[in-house]
């Protein structure tokens, strides 16, 4: 048994030198435990700030310029800016070009295709235009027809596919921009 303590006061200080591994212990851990917390706490409040920088900062304003450099809030005030009435808007001509007929590719003759179009654009001399390169833009349509299989033909896009192909290889023809658009009242496989 070990000796007893003489005064209160001794008894006192052998208490606490026996807390003090104790406390010493509590304190570690409670602050250990924050400390070990410390960096999810920071990145879950950092990640969504520096996400919206990011976006503002640096992904907006790379599209913007890929898409023509026209701000998101300019394209929005154009598209609900009302047309100007002094401005007179350029008359759109549809011309017709009726029975183109090719073979379809991959059938050894037995299946053909029947288109006839309906070519929209603005301009002044828009019909004329086309009137007068009638044969070249005939022939570039067979021609893009004409190595088209069955399979292209069925697939659900077909006619779009054939519209922007049509579209890029008149406006070629004609030296600029002036087809806005093809449509197509017939369009049949037999």
């Amino acid at each position: 048994m070990p000796p007893a303590p003489a005064n209160r006061t001794e008894a006192s200080a052998a208490e606490d030198a026996a807390d003090a591994p104790q406390a010493a212990n509590t304190g570690a851990t409670s602050s250990g435990g924050f400390k070990a917390w410390l960096p999810l706490i920071v990145m879950v409040l950092l990640m969504p700030a520096l996400a919206f920088a990011m976006t503002t900062f640096v992904i907006v304003p790379k599209l913007q310029k890929g898409l023509g450099g026209v701000p998101a809030s300019a394209a929005v005030a154009e598209a609900g800016a009302k047309p100007k009435k002094d401005a007179p808007a350029a008359k759109k001509e549809s011309v017709p070009i009726n029975k183109l007929l090719v073979n379809v590719s991959g059938t050894m003759g037995a299946r053909y295709l029947l288109v006839s179009l309906s070519v929209v654009g603005s301009g002044a001399d828009f019909k004329e235009k086309l009137e007068s390169h009638d044969a070249q833009l005939r022939d570039m349509a067979q021609g893009a027809l004409r190595i088209k299989t069955l399979a292209d033909l069925e697939k659900p896009t077909a006619q779009n596919m054939i519209r922007n192909e049509l579209i890029a290889g008149f406006n070629n023809i004609l030296g600029d921009g002036s087809v806005e658009e093809i449509y197509f009242p017939e369009f049949a496989i037999q």
